[in-house]
């Protein structure tokens, strides 16, 4: 069984999360998805419009998603990836070059962005609308 893992906040879930839960588990048979923790969140000075427990019910909802994991700190990739022998490690091209270190241990795949969506861009677009 080939598996597949990526990461993310998945606030505000849009299209393009879908896109990347559909070709990331079309990469293999299993694909866990990392959500970051709000407390993750707040080291990185981010903020979710949705707790952690309400990203997590959306993301188990959607059908490419076979479990769910909670990423707490960045160092964590490394061991959910040989903790649970992740083949394939998948991120959006956004984040292109950023965890080649990880080659070592699996391969590592950046899949192109959908072009137009992104969670900052609709916090964006609804704010300019006030």
């Amino acid at each position: 069984m080939k598996k597949v893992i990526t990461y993310g906040t998945f606030d505000m879930l849009h299209i393009g999360h879908v896109h990347l839960l559909r070709r990331a588990k079309a990469l293999g048979d299993y694909l866990y998805v990392g959500i970051s923790s709000d407390e993750f969140n707040a080291l990185k000075n981010k903020q979710a419009y949705y707790r952690l427990e309400e990203r997590r019910t959306i993301v188990e909802a959607i059908r490419y998603t076979d479990e769910v994991l909670v990423e707490q700190h960045w160092e964590q990739k490394r061991h959910d990836i040989l903790q649970h022998n992740i083949d394939i490690f998948v991120m959006g091209d956004d984040w292109k070059g950023a965890f080649d270190h990880l080659s070592d241990i699996c391969q590592v795949i950046y899949l192109p962005r959908t072009v137009g969506i992104s969670t900052t861009k609709i916090k964006r677009d609804l704010h300019h609308e006030r």
